[in-house]
């Protein structure tokens, strides 16, 4: 038995009903879910991280969770443009969304590019996959300079009006995560959703009231020195 047909084996010993049935009432969507544990899934990982081949037998697998799992175990420097790209077009969940590009996709070459790239997609879990990914690189890639992060804010004052569920949420995220970082991109960020609640329909609303409520609460700007 090869090593993907073990750990797909393992899966289905820990698979769960319940856990399916608990999966949908977060909105969990997408085939062949099996209601295994996220933590079940970080130890079925440990032992075979940076296994390319692995991850990408276990994605074409088909099996949500083993799609997870394929997130945790591939390696970024080996990921490429191409496969980026077919693994988004799969995208129906947004759970398998948030592990690509938060356990994956953050630490590829291709992240930033990417990120803004699907951001204007129109299909719901691509677009969603781009400001994913922006909220990723924002709390992961510590060295990266301030100025990679502007044109987010300006995907995000774009995308602003997408009453979809889980893109509203995602871009809430992303400028979020965005201005968290420091002061200055505190600043832009609260610049940005000022102007996204100037656009006054309900999901800009929600998306820059959220925003605001965190990106100017005490704890936030005490951790960003910005409190006397």
């Amino acid at each position: 038995m090869s090593r993907h047909e073990e750990l797909l084996s393992e899966l289905n010993d820990l698979a769960d009903p319940a856990g399916v049935t608990g999966q949908a009432r977060f909105g969990v969507t997408g085939t062949n879910r099996l209601g295994v544990r996220v933590s079940d899934l970080r130890r079925l990982a440990r032992g075979h991280r940076g296994d390319h081949v692995l991850a990408i037998e276990l994605w074409n697998s088909g099996v949500h969770e083993a799609r997870i799992l394929a997130t945790l175990v591939d390696d970024p420097a080996r990921v490429t443009k191409k496969q980026m790209e077919q693994w988004v077009r799969d995208f129906d969940s947004w759970d398998v969304v948030d592990g690509a590009c938060a356990n994956l996709f953050d630490r590829t070459p291709h992240a930033y590019e990417k990120a803004l790239e699907w951001s204007a997609r129109a299909p719901e879990f691509q677009k969603r996959a781009g400001f994913a990914l922006m909220a990723a690189l924002a709390v992961h890639d510590r060295k990266a300079s301030d100025v990679r992060f502007r044109p987010f804010l300006a995907a995000i004052l774009r995308e602003a009006n997408d009453d979809r569920n889980f893109v509203r949420k995602a871009v809430n995220w992303a400028l979020r995560q965005i201005g968290k970082r420091n002061a200055a991109l505190n600043r832009m960020a609260i610049e940005t959703a000022e102007a996204v609640r100037a656009q006054g329909t309900k999901p800009a609303r929600w998306i820059a009231s959220d925003a605001l409520r965190e990106l100017q609460s005490p704890a936030v700007c005490r951790k960003l020195g910005l409190l006397e």
